[in-house]
């Protein structure tokens, strides 16, 4: 007697039941274990989100981005205290006081504050920035008379912190010292190589000056970057009033510098392109146009032209320049140049970008520079920076003319 094969017994289950069975069960647990290495994930970033709140909270992670140093000044000497009041709770304390959030807006807050964080040109680089651009450093001197050979001695000692000035990271610093309204006749301190923390210890006598033309003039201390391929770069200025100094005794002073104010005003601004392209080992400059330069001639305009030095080590490998534009405060150059830098040495590269005034009966006169490279101010490294990460593309970017 023939019996089909696939005809099922009366009390076994077909074929087909089993099929789905089977798939029921490996869906279900595979959406177990699913569910559970999300939780797994979530628990985990929360955690790490809850950690980088309470580390942003501590005053010792703060001082990564931006944060002034405290600085005990001695007698004589004025400083604003930036300190928490006592009993004021902290800003930060505050806000982890908030509501539990959720596994899911915990992921997403910690993915984008890691973003920002990884961002070249986000709010809290910024912020960073204007802080570094406050901070020219301080300086210690003393001042005193004596009565009996009429001579006001003034003795400039050391000075702290000083902002980088050349493209190597460094300054070459050195003091001027006037008794103003009188300019013609200065003193000025030994130039101290490669140091932003120099120590001078010089002692200058204005000799031969009756005590009462000393206490109408203002004591001028000027600290500048030595340049010697240049005009010297200003790092920053301290001035005091004589008669409001009791030169009975020597009086030392600790004072922040404050930019100069000489040749005040804006040198004007430069937009320029970076274009790195690894593969061909070149960068190439694109000087676009400038605006708001400053007048240099007596006729209230300029003559501007852009020169480009390529620099490696602090020696000049190469130079190129634009054209003069006669007559021109907002000069539109549009000239690109291209710099040979192989990658390795790419680290120690540094671009030098000088505006020009050319003046045919003396001495071009310089308007304002920029030096571009990874070390240098926050501006310019951002930019340096961004040229990197987007290899083959033209980055463009305004920058502010400096002395």
């Amino acid at each position: 007697m023939y019996r089909d094969p696939e005809a099922a017994s009366p009390g076994a289950p077909t074929r087909d039941v089993l099929l789905v069975s089977a798939i029921l069960t490996v869906s279900l647990s595979v959406t177990i274990v699913l569910c559970g290495l999300c939780h797994w994930c979530q628990r985990k970033l929360g955690k790490r989100y809850k950690n980088s709140l309470e580390t942003v909270g501590t005053p010792d992670s703060g001082r990564g981005r931006g944060e002034k140093k405290a600085i005990k000044l001695p007698a004589g000497g004025k400083a604003v205290n930036t300190a928490p009041v006592p009993g004021q709770t902290p800003h930060d304390e505050s806000d982890r006081r908030t509501e539990p959030r959720s596994s899911v807006s915990d992921l997403v807050n910690s993915l984008t504050s890691e973003m920002l964080m990884l961002s070249p040109g986000s709010e809290e680089d910024e912020a960073h920035e204007g802080c570094s651009r406050e901070n020219l450093g301080r300086i210690q001197f003393s001042v005193g008379y004596n009565f009996q050979e009429s001579t006001l001695t003034v003795k400039v000692m050391k000075a702290q912190e000083l902002p980088a000035k050349d493209f190597s990271g460094t300054s070459d610093p050195f003091v001027k010292i006037y008794l103003l309204p009188d300019k013609k006749h200065k003193l000025e301190t030994k130039v101290k190589r490669k140091n932003l923390n120099p120590h001078w210890n010089e002692t200058f006598l204005f000799e031969g000056f009756p005590y009462e033309k000393v206490v109408q003039r203002v004591l001028y201390l000027q600290v500048l970057d030595y340049d010697r391929f240049s005009r010297n770069d200003p790092i920053g200025e301290v001035s005091i009033p004589l008669n409001k100094v009791d030169l009975t005794q020597m009086q030392t002073f600790w004072k922040d510098l404050k930019p100069c104010s000489d040749g005040s005003g804006s040198r004007g601004e430069l937009l320029l392109s970076l274009c790195y392209n690894p593969s061909a080992n070149s960068i190439i400059v694109n000087i676009i146009k400038a605006r708001n330069l400053k007048a240099m001639d007596i006729g209230g305009t300029s003559d501007p032209y852009v020169k480009v030095w390529l620099m490696y080590k602090d020696k000049r490998v190469e130079k190129k320049k634009t054209v003069t534009k006669k007559r021109n405060l907002n000069p539109i150059f549009n000239e690109s140049f291209a710099f040979d830098i192989p990658t390795e040495k790419l680290r120690e590269t540094t671009i030098i970008i000088t505006v020009m005034d050319k003046d045919k009966l003396s001495r071009n006169d310089v308007i304002g520079k920029i030096y571009l490279s990874w070390k240098s101010g926050p501006g310019e490294v951002k930019h340096w920076k961004d040229m990197i990460a987007r290899p083959r593309q033209p980055v463009a970017q305004w920058h502010q003319l400096k002395a």
